[in-house]
């Protein structure tokens, strides 16, 4: 393994974020994990990192969880931005203030995440700044305005954010995770229901909830958290990382058939009720 690194992982209570920070210090790294549920990361804590409490919409919790790193090491190796939340729903139905609090906890939050580590890691000259999209960030589908809107402008920003900091040794990675299997899809089915499943799109979002619910039972194909943990270890430890990352069923793909088919196209096969 190369020099120990000392990586700061946000949503680390959970899912994606629990098994990366669980990875991380299992390879030797020194690692702060982050989440509102401090007393779910004592898996973290038995594989020898450290679990903070931390809301990622609240500022002053930023700055602490920052200061405790810096007056520890002096210093932040990797910032693994995880924490996220979905939303489902149709566009016209959605409620606008739980579309604002998405984006404060997908791309606020992160954004001043990197504001705060940032200025150590270019004093350094050192750096890897980890953003967690999802193949959501280049493709939509229905029923997802919001969170897809979300992670096309992290990518957006992380794409903008790589220009800008190359050239003080700092590296910026997008993660896109396909099909997981995590806590993060129990709502799905939930939201489906409760926001799009009486009104003008109900004929679409029942449907799409019954097989939410299909997809991550019994027998899902849904790759676990550790594919993605192992992507993100990778990213950091290598010394010439890739600009994106993408692993989990199906995420290659559908980036691919994305990448390909004309929207129209597109539009058709992600639109079919049978």
């Amino acid at each position: 393994m190369r020099t120990p690194k000392v990586c700061l992982v946000t949503g680390a209570s959970s899912g994606i974020g629990k098994a990366t920070a669980i990875e991380l210090a299992r390879a030797g790294h020194t690692v702060y994990g982050v989440a509102r549920r401090v007393e779910r990361m004592e898996p973290l804590r038995a594989a020898g990192g450290h679990p903070l409490a931390m809301d990622i919409t609240r500022e002053a919790d930023l700055a602490r969880v920052v200061s405790t790193v810096i007056d520890a090491h002096g210093r932040i190796d990797a910032l693994v931005n995880n924490a996220g939340i979905g939303l489902h729903g149709s566009a016209e139905e959605a409620p606008l203030d739980r579309a604002r609090e998405l984006f404060e906890v997908n791309l606020f939050g992160p954004a001043r995440l990197v504001q705060l580590a940032l200025p150590y890691m270019r004093e350094r000259r050192s750096g890897r700044i980890v953003n967690v999209s999802s193949i959501g960030g280049e493709i939509a589908l229905p029923l997802g305005a919001w969170y897809y809107a979300s992670k096309h402008a992290l990518e957006a920003y992380s794409d903008t954010l790589r220009q800008e900091v190359g050239r003080f040794g700092v590296e910026v990675v997008l993660v896109q995770p396909g099909i997981i299997r995590t806590e993060f899809e129990d709502e799905t089915p939930r939201e489906l229901r409760e926001i799009s499943g009486k009104g003008a799109y109900a004929d679409v979002a029942l449907p799409m909830a019954d097989k939410a619910e299909e997809a991550f039972g019994p027998g899902t194909k849904a790759s676990d958290p550790a594919v993605v943990a192992r992507a993100i270890l990778l990213s950091i430890e290598t010394s010439r990382p890739k600009a994106r990352y993408a692993m989990g069923y199906l995420a290659k793909l559908l980036l691919r058939m994305n990448r390909l088919l004309p929207d129209r196209a597109w539009d058709k096969m992600v639109t079919r009720t049978r």
